[in-house]
């Protein structure tokens, strides 16, 4: 069993809790909302940061680097799971920009806390596929960037226990190839439009 705490309390930490909580892991999401009325125990960031041993990050992509910077002692030596997107919105709400192009929010995340094992994964999914990878017509793509194997491997483990099949899951090297997933989601406004509003992923055929 893993205590994995979840920084954020949003449909991406509603979508991940129950499924890794049937795999028997110990949750705890992280807010600057703490409430006691919840499932899961909904603390305050820096005590949900410091109660676990892997923590993902679920917060909105622009203020991931600021809040987590402030939590570096809590975040040191851990694994941390990077599912946001840093994009700027248009209109309707889909990115629009990169806030760090020629980069990634992973990229960031690492250099500002360079004693987290940080793993970038699930971002060019929709949230309610993360933890349903079958549900899709066909397999969706995992992808896993990051610079500590053993970390890769411990994400790769969660992956497993989310639903996803080893085949369905890409290591694509360092932590400086989540460039390109990152940048999936100016896709996404456009691919709405086309499809409508159903839930999708990027997915490699092989």
């Amino acid at each position: 069993m893993t205590t994995i705490a979840i920084l954020g309390s949003g449909a991406v930490a509603r979508a991940l809790t129950g499924r890794l909580r049937e795999a028997g892991h110990e949750l705890i999401v992280g807010s600057r909302a703490p409430r006691e009325d919840a499932s899961v125990p909904v603390v305050g960031l820096r005590e949900a940061a410091g109660s676990a041993e892997v923590v993902i990050n679920a917060m909105p992509g622009p203020v991931s680097v600021e809040v987590l910077t402030g939590l570096a002692a809590e975040l040191a030596g851990k694994v941390l799971v990077d599912v946001a997107n840093a994009t700027e919105s248009d209109s309707r709400g889909f990115a629009a920009g990169l806030l760090y192009p020629g980069g990634s929010l992973a990229e960031e995340i690492q250099r500002a806390l360079p004693e987290v094992r940080v793993v970038k994964t699930l971002n060019t999914l929709h949230e309610s596929i993360m933890a349903q990878p079958d549900r899709p017509a066909h397999p969706p793509t995992a992808f896993l960037s990051g610079n500590d194997a053993d970390a890769k491997k411990a994400v790769g483990g969660l992956l497993a226990d989310l639903g996803w099949a080893a085949e369905w899951i890409i290591d694509l090297g360092g932590v400086e190839t989540a460039r390109v997933p990152e940048a999936f989601m100016l896709m996404v406004g456009d691919l709405v439009r086309a499809l409508g509003p159903v839930p999708f992923g990027m997915a490699i055929a092989r």
